[in-house]
């Protein structure tokens, strides 16, 4: 590989092109190729922010990444500054990304970013709900058996739950999620995030699937789901509370802090994780 090379992930805006960093006006203009999921979106982001694409640009989607993805090696490999730039939000996350990232890291090729919004934390910290453990799991399957099944999986996850979700499958995935995991979970439906008519509905799963069922909601989604309510038939082993309070401690956090984040992910009392660590 010739000196120099190296792959940059371009945090985009969601929708507020006030949002964009600096960083990701100096790439843009600064890069050898820009790989967009959307070249028209490019060029219309591009004259959004006054700033000048010099590279070669290429399209980078679904459909065509399989093809593009050894191409872009290639020019990495001889040294090019190659960033990759989805619609919105970081790419890879549910978007055109990760064989490329994947491929470049093992080609031993640099790999960074220039960080900037993501619907999935965006969405989060709007919510209401808790944020302080929560699960990504992206797009649900399409068909409504293949979804259900799925979401049976997941009923009993205790960590507030994130989706994203096309406008046109929105009511059917509301309705499941209500029959699934109850039509009192509480919820929100986060649409257009950053943009002119950004909407957060809040309430439980059940009154939200109504909602949408009656006002067919459009735009980019993103639905995050409180996670289920452990209860006393739910709760680990003793040997799995200590493992896990260890494994936290294992990451650098304190011991108080470690007792405190299992007691709160199973729904104990914080004093009896401790007196099952301490032997008090």
């Amino acid at each position: 590989m010739a000196d120099g090379g190296r792959l940059i992930l371009l945090g985009a805006p969601l929708g507020n092109v006030g949002d964009a960093s600096a960083r990701l006006r100096e790439v843009l203009a600064s890069a050898d190729v820009v790989a967009a999921e959307d070249t028209r979106r490019l060029a219309r982001l591009a004259r959004d922010l006054d700033v000048t694409v010099a590279g070669r640009v290429v399209s980078y989607f679904e459909g065509n990444e399989e093809r593009r993805t050894p191409e872009l090696v290639e020019a990495l490999r001889d040294g090019a500054v190659v960033a990759i730039v989805t619609d919105g939000g970081m790419p890879s996350v549910s978007d055109p990304g990760y064989r490329l990232v994947r491929a470049a890291l093992d080609a031993e090729i640099p790999v960074t970013a220039a960080p900037g919004p993501s619907a999935v934390t965006t969405a989060l910290a709007l919510s209401g709900l808790p944020s302080d453990r929560f699960c990504f799991e992206g797009f649900l399957p399409r068909s409504g058996s293949a979804r259900r099944s799925r979401l049976r999986e997941l009923a009993a996850e205790p960590r507030t739950l994130v989706f994203f979700e096309a406008p046109h499958r929105i009511s059917g995935t509301l309705a499941d999620l209500a029959a699934v995991f109850g039509a009192d979970r509480a919820a929100a439906v986060c649409r257009e995030l950053t943009k002119t008519y950004e909407e957060v509905r809040r309430g439980a799963l059940g009154t939200l699937a109504g909602w949408a069922a009656e006002s067919g909601p459009r735009g980019e989604i993103t639905v995050v789901v409180a996670g289920a309510v452990p209860t006393a038939g739910d709760r680990p082993s003793d040997e799995r509370l200590r493992a896990e309070v260890a494994e936290e401690e294992a990451t650098g956090v304190s011991r108080r802090d470690a007792v405190t984040a299992v007691a709160a992910l199973h729904g104990l009392r914080r004093r009896e994780v401790y007196n099952l660590v301490t032997g008090g």
